[in-house]
């Protein structure tokens, strides 16, 4: 059975060196977690299996995932102009920090939006409570 999974692996190993896809990586990725917990047999199988449907569940944070993603959250929150590149250029960076979910970024983006509504007063403080809450 080694000797099987060893050959696979050679084999798969030599027909896609130009380049690996993200399911290629992801399967290199978790047949050397599965080897490193020294599994086998129907371990083995159902590991990799758990492993590699894990990615699959999860969406693909490819370019364009991740530009649909920033536009519609640029869009819920109205904003325009610089305001909306700057916000556009943090979310597309991919970077947690950098994605607009600082307090500093929601701060500036709940203010902008509580001041493009002319909010004031007890209405302004709710707003930007309920803005910098998630809500």
């Amino acid at each position: 059975m080694k000797t099987l999974i060893s050959a696979l692996l050679l084999s798969c190993l030599f027909i896609g060196t130009a380049q690996a896809t993200p399911q290629q990586e992801k399967m290199k990725t978790c047949n050397a977690e599965a080897a490193t917990k020294n599994l086998s047999g129907d371990a083995r199988k159902d590991f990799m299996k758990s492993c590699l449907s894990a990615t699959a569940a999860t969406p693909a944070n490819t370019q364009q995932e991740r530009m649909k993603s920033c536009n519609a959250s640029a869009g819920e929150k109205n904003l325009k102009g610089d305001e909306r590149k700057a916000f556009m250029k943090n979310c597309l960076s991919g970077t947690p920090e950098a994605s607009g979910n600082t307090q500093q970024q929601k701060m500036k983006t709940c203010n902008a939006e509580a001041g493009q509504k002319n909010l004031t007063g007890d209405a302004r403080k709710d707003f930007m409570k309920s803005c910098l809450s998630g809500n």
